[in-house]
């Protein structure tokens, strides 16, 4: 009954940690993607400077291909480790088992490469004035998308102030990303008329805030490790689960007399559900002793042998 009892507990809390796992790797694919977006445009303002490479080595570890289809792979390998909890398979445990320590390998490797830090400085934000030029012209169409992108997200202007886009081009006001709130023209308004109507706080300094690391890349590194703890707890109770059903599936040993025509005891058929998950009863009830019979009963002719034999000493 003990051990029955630990089985159940071991498949509930297997059951839990698998729905945490579905839970979590979702989440950490929607701020991923979240993430990527942003990712791009400034890698675009960013190119051919050492504000690129700061910005891959941060955010790489946390939207590269391999760690999304490992997150993606989490999830069939959660379903996988709920089947074989629910019908006590032992096979099916065993590459739940394998398959979690492969993915906790990878988003280990991963946590480590993300912690190390950008070599970056508030004078290198400056080297982004070298792309303003740039803006507006015909064949740079994906760089004047990026500037205005980034400027209405961050809520910024120019690289240290709105006159960098005066000094750096040939504009007459800047543009209307640079607008608290955007209408066509808004920056010319804003110009002749009111400065207060522009973001007053350049871009430099809040792209060195998302190089040097967002809230949301917190997020990801809160839920790696909340991962990576799950799935070493998910790991330790599998082997215990497997432990348990493995012991109690072992043949029983053989008596010491046993008639020849005694029927062999039943197989374990693979693939039916483990008696411990069925609580260890049977549907008809639980069993019954068996019969005793006597002596004459067992062996039919040992009295008429008996009589003999004194018949004939007599």
């Amino acid at each position: 009954m003990a051990r029955e009892d630990s089985v159940k507990c071991l498949r509930c809390l297997l059951y839990a940690l698998n729905l945490l796992f579905w839970l979590m790797a979702i989440c950490v694919l929607g701020v991923a993607a979240w993430l990527r977006d942003y990712l791009n445009t400034v890698l675009t303002l960013t190119a051919d400077t050492r504000l690129e490479e700061a910005a891959v080595l941060t955010y790489s570890p946390v939207v590269h291909p391999v760690i999304i289809a490992a997150c993606c792979f989490l999830i069939i390998v959660a379903m996988v480790g709920y089947c074989g909890t629910l019908k006590c398979d032992l096979l099916l445990l065993s590459w739940y088992f394998g398959c979690l320590l492969v993915i906790f390998c990878v988003q280990l490797a991963s946590g480590v490469w993300t912690y190390d830090e950008p070599a970056v400085q508030r004078a290198d934000m400056i080297s982004l004035k070298s792309r303003m030029p740039n803006y507006g012209l015909q064949r740079y169409q994906w760089l004047t998308h990026a500037w205005n992108a980034f400027q209405s997200e961050f809520k910024c202007c120019g690289v240290i102030y709105f006159t960098d886009w005066l000094e750096m081009t040939e504009m007459e006001w800047p543009p209307d990303s640079c607008c608290s709130n955007q209408y066509p023209g808004c920056a010319r308004h804003a110009h002749y008329r009111d400065l207060s109507d522009l973001h007053q706080e350049g871009c430099g300094p809040k792209m060195y805030s998302f190089i040097r690391g967002t809230k949301q890349l917190q997020v990801l590194r809160f839920l790696g490790v909340s991962l990576g703890v799950a799935q070493i707890l998910a790991m330790t109770l599998t082997l215990t689960l497997l432990w348990a059903l493995y012991y109690d599936r072992k043949p029983p040993e053989p008596p010491v007399a046993m008639p020849t025509d005694a029927p062999p005891a039943p197989a374990a058929v693979p693939g039916e559900p483990h008696a411990l998950c069925l609580g260890g009863v049977s549907e008809d009830g639980p069993p019954k002793a068996a019969h005793l019979r006597s002596p004459h009963e067992a062996w039919p002719g040992l009295n008429g042998q008996t009589q003999f034999e004194m018949e004939q000493l007599s």
